[in-house]
This record gives C-alpha cells, structure tokens and sequence, in this order.
C-alpha cells in the first residue's frame, strides 16, 4: 500500500461513507426512515478507527512531502475521534427519526467533520492544519443549526459561524506571521528557524495568535463567549460531539506547536497558558453555579475544564503530554455520555431543559438517572472515575513543575464543581412536590443508544480503576512528539515509514 494511501486510510474511508450517504440519500422517498444512513455512517467510522489501529503497527508515517505525519501520538487522537463520532452516531440514529426529512445530510456532516480533525491531528504543517480546521469548522457550524425553523438553533449556528470566522482569521494571520519569522509553516522546521530567526518579536506573536485561535475551538477563556448559548441551542447529539471532538483535536494540534515547534519560547508561553487555564477554571465554575438551564450549565462546565487540561501545558513535555491525552480521553467519555442522556431524556424537542425539568428523573428511568449520576460524579472527580485519575495526573504534572499555584487552583475549582454538579443530581433523586412536576417518560431507550449509554458508562469507569492501557498510549504518545525524528528540509521527499 502506498504509504500516501495508507497515511490517510482513515479519512479516505470516512470520505467515502459520506459521498456514499450524500449520494444515498435523494433516493429514498419523502418521509421515509433515514435509520441505514444512519448505519452506514456507524459501519464507515468503526471501519476508520481499525484502519487508524492498523496504522499503529507501521511506526511512523510521512507522507504528502512531509505534511502528514502517523505516529502513536496521531493514532491516539485518531482512535479517540472515531469514538466519540461513533457513540455520538448511535445516539442519533432515532433522535431525527419523523421530525427530519433531511437525517442523511446530518450522517454525513459528523463524518466529513471527523475527517477534518483527524487531518489536523497528524498534520504537522500548519496550512494542513488549517485545511483540517476549516473542514471540522464547516460541518458543526451547519449541524449547530440542524434543527430547522426554531430560533433558538438558528441564533446558535450565526453566532458559532461568526465567531468562529474571527477565530480563524486570528490563526491564519498567526499562521502567516510564522512564515515571515521562520521562512516556513512546517512545525519542526519552526522550530529550527526560532533559533536562528531575526524576528522574535515577531515568531512571538505569531504564537500569540494561534493561540487565540485554538483557545475559541477549545472553548478557553477569555475567548469563551460563544460557548453557552451555542450549547443551549445546538441539538443535544451535536453538543455532545463538538463538546469533545472539535477540543480533542485543537488541542493535539496545541500540543504539537507548543511543544514540538515553539518549545524554546516555552518559559513565555507558558506563563500565557497560565493565565488563560486559571480564567478558565474560574470563570466557567462561577458561572455554572448561576445556570438553571442543563445545557448551559454544562457549558460553562467545558469551560472550566478546558482550564484543567491546559494545567498539564504548563508541565514538563514528557509529564504534560501524557496527563493532556489521557484527560482528553477521560473528559470526552464522561461528556459525551452526559449529553446522551440528555438526548434521551429530552427528545428531539428537549422538554427537558432545566434542573426542575429532571426531579424526579429516577422514579421514571432509573438507568438514565444512574447513568448520568455516574457521569455527574465523575465530572467532579470522584475516585474511581476516569474524571478522578483525569485530574490527579493533571495536578501531579503541574506539581512535578513547579506550578503549586496552579495545582491549588484547580483543587479549589474542583470544590466549586461539586455545588452544581451535586445539585444536579441531587434532583435526579428528590422526589417531586407533585405528580405534574415529574420529568415526562420519554420513548424507550433504542438499542443504538443503549450501546452507546453502555460504551460512555465503561470508558468512564475502566478509566478509572483500569487506566493503565490508556495511560501507556499516552505516555507513548508523549514520547514520540518529544523524540520525533521529522524529515529532513533538505531531503523533501514523498513519502516514507519509519518502523
């Protein structure tokens, strides 16, 4: 297999399945189930994530002149990707069935955006990543605004496509200003340019720029404000995949520049990401604790634990690397999951909307409510939880480095969490004042969604007594973007694998 072929099996594959359902999709008849799109779409993202594990057997891949580069650190972000886009698939398949005609376009949107941020993950030139950003961009802009004819979604797709339009501008300009300081906007050969460059004002701001651009993907503050009312009016499937995926994979990419192409200018930036991780941690708690609405509550949630994880920047690379990975891991088990539940609960109307909504819920549906309990807890951070190792090897790196101040902010916020989290679920369990007041029993739980409660429920749990698999991944994930031997300039060659 040719080794251009085989870096990008993945994406071709996921490529595929949509052309195929977008092709599919005018011929069934008006009002007609979408449910084997649906399928198909779930069959081409398990084909893509074994075509991502088989890439792991071949060491490391360059390919397309040096701009895409396989290795365990892509891989891992590839597997993660693929996973989140296949429980968030499962728990759509019945979520659009007889309110929307148009469920064919909306399969093929989540694989065309997973094409994009599997492009970003083992992208290591920066036009590549942008290419990748703008394909993941794209699609959740459209699926932000899915549900058709209600204001509330309309509002949330303007304002997520234009905010992220500045966003964009931002790390393009910041793209172009690397070039100007380095004479190239490959990450590795960056990072060789730093040292001999006559611009560091310039290959500074340029770093400052991407980073404004990453932190609006990953929701950081102070480039947050788009977050909550795009959660609280995009459809609940849809919030639950770019909860996860979209930051997942802006923050391998993050990592990647960071610590492969500017880590000479690491005591700077660090100290930025420093400050952007404790504005995080604060402002998405306090304003959690102000939220009636659940979505919007678990917005701002993001927020704070976007903080969380760029604790681990802040750490030694071997140490920083690895906690990120596995915290990327852990969060998007435990948030997709939340917003599963959501969906079953609220339907596609989402009469379900705030904490009273759900009093009661587990005297209706005592799995769902178990369910989210589950992943409430682990939000917090409980022991034996994947939230709970999550963090602890956040803080251990933090502390590793030096960054006790940041370590104690983190707990801190971590106590602030447990108020909104706990009251939440306390609701679940409290009995209502009366019978009107009981959360409505929805449609039963489908078997698509039951797999796909089922998956987020173990993720969340083996990540927390069993996290060592997950965690050797990462460590050796870290490894390789320390040590990675890129190709040479010189050299500019097609494609090669090193074993």
């Amino acid at each position: 297999m040719s080794p251009n072929v085989l870096a990008l099996l993945p994406e071709i594959i996921l490529t595929l399945a949509g052309v195929i359902i977008m092709l599919a999709e005018p011929l069934f008849p008006v009002g007609a189930t979408r449910k084997p799109l649906g399928w198909l779409a779930v069959l081409g993202t398990f084909a893509a994530g074994l075509a991502s594990w088989y890439q792991l057997g071949f060491g490391t891949i360059h390919a397309f002149f040096g701009t895409i580069q396989v290795d365990a650190f892509s891989v891992f972000f590839h597997l993660l990707i693929a996973a989140i886009v296949l429980v968030t698939l499962l728990s759509s398949i019945d979520y659009f069935e007889g309110h929307a005609s148009h469920a064919g376009e909306y399969f093929a949107l989540v694989l065309f955006g997973a094409v994009g941020m599997m492009l970003m993950t083992s992208s290591v030139e920066l036009l590549m990543v942008f290419v990748g950003l703008e394909i993941s961009s794209i699609s959740t802009y459209i699926m932000a605004g899915f549900r058709k004819g209600q204001a509330a979604t309309a509002e949330s797709s303007i304002k997520y496509f234009l905010l992220g339009s500045f966003a964009t501008a931002f790390f393009l300009y910041g793209i172009a200003l690397a070039f100007g300081a380095t004479g190239s906007t490959r990450i590795d050969i960056i990072s060789h340019g730093l040292s001999t460059t006559a611009s560091p004002t310039l290959a500074l701001l340029s770093l400052a720029l991407i980073i404004i651009g990453i932190g609006f993907k990953v929701s950081a503050a102070p480039f947050h404000v788009w977050t909550p009312d795009v959660y609280q009016g995009a459809p609940a499937p849809v919030v639950g995949l770019m909860s996860t995926a979209p930051k997942a994979a802006a923050f391998a990419v993050l990592l990647r520049i960071l610590f492969s192409g500017f880590p000479t200018y690491e005591p700077r930036w660090a100290m930025l990401i420093w400050v952007i991780a404790v504005l995080s941690m604060f402002i998405g708690n306090l304003g959690a604790l102000l939220q009636r609405d659940v979505k919007r509550m678990l917005a701002y949630s993001s927020i704070a634990h976007a903080g969380y994880l760029l604790v681990a920047y802040t750490a030694f690379p071997a140490d920083g690397i690895a906690s990120a990975c596995f915290y990327t891991a852990a969060y998007a088990a435990m948030n997709v999951g939340a917003f599963t539940v959501i969906t079953l609960i609220g339907g596609y109307d989402e009469r379900a909307r705030t904490i009273d909504d759900y009093t009661g819920l587990a005297l209706k549906r005592p799995v769902l409510a178990a369910a989210l309990g589950l992943f409430l807890i682990s939000l917090i951070g409980i022991p034996f939880t994947g939230g709970f190792f999550g963090k602890f090897y956040v803080f251990t790196a933090a502390l590793h480095a030096g960054n006790v101040w940041l370590a104690v902010f983190g707990l801190l916020n971590s106590g602030i969490a447990c108020f909104y989290y706990l009251r939440l679920l306390a609701a679940l369990y409290t009995r209502p004042h009366t019978e009107n007041d009981r959360v409505d029993a929805h449609a039963p739980v489908t078997i698509p969604a039951a797999i796909a409660l089922t998956f987020t429920a173990v993720a969340t749990l083996l990540l927390g007594v069993a996290p060592n698999r997950i965690l050797g991944l990462a460590q050796k994930s870290a490894d390789v973007t320390i040590h990675s031997t890129p190709v040479e300039p010189a050299q500019n060659p097609m494609t090669s694998i090193n074993r």
